[in-house]
């Protein structure tokens, strides 16, 4: 379980949207990629130094165990990630077993470079067609990992025709850390405000092959910023991960 929560920080089986027939892609796909990084890395920049109320259920159905937090996200001017948990309903064992292990693994995989990025060394982009997002056109691109590796996935990248900021991703991790975890797959969620695109929720399954499917859902509340804020000391995701410290029931 631990290990499923490293590697879906991404993170629900992808549901079927009808799009527009393929046809030859507005501009070749290498050109949309670079401006699809050229925009995310301006993102990047525009969100640090803001925080945001998030909403984190989790369940494992076949134990009937389900857990929700309610939590505030912040990302310092460096890029550092915390979470302050708000309060917290529901069994213990997914509190400290599922949503700690995944905000773990969120702030830890936002300590260093990636290497499994959305980026041309990592995936191959093919261009599927055109699709009708929130009233705005999008394009669709298929991803294909160049490499069967831990912590990539096949699926479909959404971007917005005007900004190239992504509106959605989705797919199935093409390799299990474990021979515990069977299937994973996500979908996630962006809407764009002022410019940039700001996740709007995450949902993700896992076949496991003794506790069934786990399920964990996120929702993104209102975004802002607060030039006074960005702390770079404590690490209270970190601190919730392993006692579930700032909890108000």
């Amino acid at each position: 379980m631990k290990l499923f929560l490293s590697f879906v920080l991404a993170s629900i089986c992808t549901t079927s949207t009808a799009f527009s027939e393929p046809k030859a892609p507005p501009l070749p796909e290498d050109q949309m990629v670079s401006r699809y990084l050229q925009a995310t890395q301006a993102q990047a920049s525009a969100l640090r130094g803001g925080s945001e109320e998030v909403d984190i259920d989790a369940a494992v159905p076949k134990y009937k165990k389900q857990g929700k937090l309610h939590a505030l996200r912040s990302i310092s001017k460096l890029g550092k990630i915390t979470y302050k948990a708000l309060g917290f309903s529901g069994d213990n064992v997914v509190k400290t077993e599922v949503i700690a292990n995944y905000l773990k693994a969120e702030v830890e995989a936002a300590q260093g470079p990636s290497t499994v990025a959305l980026t041309p060394v990592n995936y191959k982009f093919k261009f599927k067609g055109t699709q009708v997002w929130n009233g705005r056109q999008v394009y669709v691109l298929h991803l294909n990992p160049r490499e069967k590796k831990v912590g990539l996935f096949k699926g479909e990248l959404w971007l917005d025709s005007e900004t190239y900021m992504p509106v959605r991703e989705s797919g199935s991790f093409v390799k299990s850390p474990s021979f515990m975890l069977k299937k994973m797959q996500f979908v996630r969620d962006y809407e764009l405000q002022n410019g940039v695109s700001l996740p709007q929720r995450t949902e993700s399954r896992v076949e496991t092959r003794f506790f069934g499917n786990v399920e964990l859902n996120i929702n993104y509340l209102t975004f802002s910023k607060d030039n006074s804020q960005a702390s770079t000391g404590s690490d209270e995701a970190e601190a919730l991960a392993d006692t579930g410290a700032g909890d108000q029931q």
